[in-house]
């Protein structure tokens, strides 16, 4: 059975960094992209970044990038999420995924992508 579990969220203010990690079970994760999804009060789920397992390829949204900095550790079966010179927009529940690569067509940005979903981690960033 597949777990992805995260951690790592808490209260910070702004200008602080969080590293979360997600920690991942149940199979082999090559083949698969690994993302994370965050969703703030009142808004929809939204893409923040990925990372393919085998190779490594990063995306990230505009919105992040020079400030979050996505990794996998394989030997530990984690991805993790650094996250520097947070701001208070950042706050929200932070979502790992994973999704296996079946076409080289893929959207690593859409929900549609992903087969396992984990229960989240909130990150609050006070301004």
């Amino acid at each position: 059975q597949v777990q992805l579990i995260e951690s790592g969220g808490g209260l910070v203010q702004a200008g602080d960094s969080l590293r979360l990690a997600c920690a991942a079970s149940g199979r082999t994760f090559y083949g698969y992209i690994m993302t994370w999804f965050r969703q703030a009060p009142g808004k929809e789920r939204e893409f923040v970044a990925a990372i393919t397992w085998g190779e490594g390829r990063v995306v990230y949204a505009d919105f992040v990038k020079g400030r979050f900095t996505i990794s996998r550790a394989i030997a530990e079966n984690t991805v993790n999420l650094q996250m520097n010179n947070l701001k208070s927009e950042d706050t929200a529940v932070y979502y790992c995924a994973a999704g296996r690569i079946t076409s080289v067509f893929y959207n690593a940005r859409t929900e549609q992508m992903y087969n396992y979903w984990g229960q989240g981690t909130q990150v609050t960033v006070s301004s």
